[in-house]
C-alpha cells in the first residue's frame, strides 16, 4: 500500500474509533436504545477489503461492521443518524436497533437480517452483475460462526460453479458470540472449506491490513477477469464482548489482554513511523477526525424521527404505467 492509502486507512480506523465511543456515550445517556456490536480489534479487515475495491463494487458487511461502512465511503452523520433512528440516517430513520444502513450509490448493499443470509445475497449480486454484463464484483464478509450454516455451502457451491465474481472474507476472531470456534467447528481453518466446491482460498493475518488489502485485491482482480470466486479467511482478535454489555465470563483477562496487544491501530502507526511519516501528523489526524465527530453527533441529535406516514414506505415497488 502507498504512504497515501495507509494514512487514509489510519483515518477510517480512528474514526471508526470515536464512531463506536459517540455510540457508546448516546446509549449511557438514554439518547439510542439499541445493541452495539463492537468492531474494535477487527479494524484492519474493513478498511484491507475496501481499499482494494472500487465505488461501485457490492458490499454485504457483516454485523461487526462499522469500520466496513466507513471505509466504503459512509459518513458519520448519516450513520449516527441510522442508529439514532432520524431521518438523516442513510435508511432515513428505519433502521435503528441494530444498525441496518444501505446506501447503493456507494456499494453499500446492506446486511441480512438473519445470520447466514449474506452468503445466498452476495451470490445473488454477483450473478445480478453477470447478467447486467458489468463487471463490478461482489463482497461479503462474515464472522467464522455463520460459516457453519447451510446458506455458505449452497452458495458457494452455485457460486464456484457459475464462477460469479464473487469474493468472501471470513472475519475468524475464533468466538462463535460465546462459543469458542475449536467447540463449534470440526476444522480449524474455514478456508479448508473452500477446496470441496473447486474454489481458493487464503489466510491471512486479519491484524494486518497490508495482507488483507493484497490478498482480497488479488481475490477482485480474479474475479473481475471472470475466473470466479475466492474464500479468504482472516486470523483476527475481538478485543470486546460479543455485544456491549457483555460480561465475557467465557474468556480470561489474559486473553483478552493477550489480544489487545495487536492493536491494527497501532500496527499501522508503526509501519507509517518506519516510512518516517511522523506522529504529529497522526496526532493531527486523531484531532480532526474528534471535531468532526462531534458535528456528526449534533447533527443527528438534531435530526427528526421518521412518522407513521412511512410506515408503509419500501413495501411495493413503484408500479410503472404503460406509456
Amino acid at each position: 500500500m502507498t504512504d497515501e492509502q495507509l494514512l487514509h486507512v489510519y483515518r477510517i480506523m480512528e474514526r471508526a474509533i470515536l464512531l463506536e465511543q459517540a455510540v457508546l456515550r448516546l446509549i449511557e445517556d438514554g439518547s439510542a436504545r439499541l445493541l452495539l456490536h463492537s468492531g474494535r480489534g477487527q479494524e484492519a479487515i474493513g478498511t484491507g477489503v475496501c481499499a482494494a475495491l472500487r465505488d461501485d463494487d457490492m458490499l454485504f458487511y457483516s454485523h461487526r461492521g462499522l469500520t466496513q461502512l466507513l471505509a466504503k465511503g459512509m459518513a458519520p452523520g448519516p450513520l449516527l443518524g441510522d442508529f439514532l433512528g432520524r431521518t438523516s440516517g442513510a435508511t432515513r430513520g428505519l433502521g435503528a436497533g441494530i444498525v441496518h444502513a444501505v446506501d447503493h450509490s456507494l456499494g453499500l448493499m446492506g446486511s441480512s437480517g438473519t445470520l447466514g443470509g449474506g452468503f445466498v445475497l452476495s451470490a445473488g449480486a454477483a450473478l445480478g452483475a453477470r447478467r447486467l454484463g458489468d463487471d463490478r464484483v461482489s463482497v461479503h464478509i462474515f464472522g467464522e460462526g455463520s460459516a457453519n450454516r447451510g446458506t455458505f455451502h449452497e452458495a458457494a457451491n452455485a457460486a464456484a460453479l457459475w464462477k460469479l465474481p464473487m469474493v468472501w472474507l471470513c472475519e475468524n476472531n475464533g468466538l462463535s458470540v460465546s462459543v469458542a470456534h475449536r467447540d463449534a467447528t470440526s476444522i480449524e481453518d474455514v478456508a479448508d472449506r473452500a477446496g470441496a466446491y473447486g474454489m481458493p482460498s487464503r489466510i491471512v493475518d486479519g491484524q494486518d491490513v497490508e495482507a488483507v488489502y493484497d490478498a482480497v485485491a488479488e481475490a477482485v482482480a480474479r474475479a473481475r477477469a471472470g475466473d470466479g470466486p475466492t474464500l479468504i479467511e482472516a486470523k483476527t482478535l475481538r478485543f470486546r464482548g460479543h455485544y456491549e454489555g457483555d460480561p465475557q465470563t467465557y474468556r480470561s483477562k489474559e486473553d483478552i489482554a493477550a489480544a489487545q496487544q495487536r492493536d491494527p491501530v497501532r500496527i499501522v502507526a508503526e509501519k507509517l513511523a518506519a516510512r518516517g511519516i511522523a506522529g504529529d501528523r497522526l496526532g493531527a489526524i486523531r484531532n480532526e477526525e474528534a471535531a468532526a465527530m462531534e458535528a456528526a453527533i449534533t447533527q443527528a441529535l438534531a435530526a427528526p424521527k421518521p412518522g407513521p406516514e412511512r410506515i408503509h414506505e419500501g413495501l411495493l415497488a413503484p408500479r410503472e404505467t404503460a406509456a
